[in-house]
């Protein structure tokens, strides 16, 4: 039987968005939706949220996560990587006599995560050979005809040659929906690079994404789930 362990990072000290992992949403803390749609997959032995800040570890344990250390300050400021804090998690399990087969990252600031697409990313990649799945969704425009500004406010074209294609002549491109990152933790690849070979995409639908960094972004992701909830998607 494979263990698993979800890791949430969230760290404290939010600039542009106050307080925004424990920020409510709807009624509770933001950071819930995370721990509770890893608590509905049914897919964790262990569930583990990552912070340098008191105020999320109650949140946190609050709705059932487990926060077994206070992250350190040199692993909580703004340089510092994801892949650090979970690498840093991962030892202190070690540490700790508790080895896992899985590990699955899940961002703190992801209401929109749906469970179903946490199983499917865990099936996927447990029937291949690549070291990881991760949340990913459709470009909504083809970057072959996105512009830049220049001086005095005006555009230049990335690559101007495609300025008469049409856009259904374009391939396909895709991005990174910041929700949630399986790894195989036995898996040993030379290229460390999350978009490239040794990935599977999980593809969700646009309307299930958005990044939450700015105010805006906050108010979009209201938007979108209050009309999903009155759908019932």
């Amino acid at each position: 039987m494979n263990r698993c362990v979800a890791i949430i990072p969230a760290r404290g000290g939010s600039k542009r968005i106050i307080g925004k992992n424990i920020k409510y949403f709807f009624g509770k803390p933001i950071i819930s939706y995370s721990i509770e749609n890893a608590k509905k997959s049914q897919l964790f032995d262990k569930i583990i949220v990552s912070t340098d800040d008191m105020g999320i570890k109650r949140v946190a344990e609050q709705y059932g996560a487990e926060v077994p250390f206070i992250r350190p300050k040199e692993l909580s400021d703004d340089l510092t990587n994801t892949k650090a804090v979970i690498d840093h998690t991962l030892e202190w399990l070690l540490k700790n006599g508790e080895q896992y087969d899985y590990c699955c990252t899940i961002y703190a600031t992801a209401p929109l995560l749906r469970t179903q697409y946490l199983i499917e990313g865990y099936n996927k990649l447990k029937k291949s050979d690549a070291k990881n799945s991760f949340s990913a969704t459709e470009m909504p425009y083809p970057i072959q005809r996105c512009f830049k500004i220049v001086q005095e406010n005006r555009c230049e074209m990335f690559t101007p040659e495609n300025y008469n294609m049409r856009s259904q002549d374009f391939e396909k491109a895709y991005q990174d929906a910041g929700q949630f990152y399986w790894t195989n933790l036995h898996e040993t690849v030379y290229n460390e690079m999350m978009f490239s070979e040794i990935s599977i995409p999980i593809i969700l639908p646009r309307f299930l994404v958005q990044d939450i960094d700015t105010l805006e972004d906050w108010k979009m992701a209201e938007i979108m789930y209050e009309i999903l909830q009155g759908k019932n998607v």
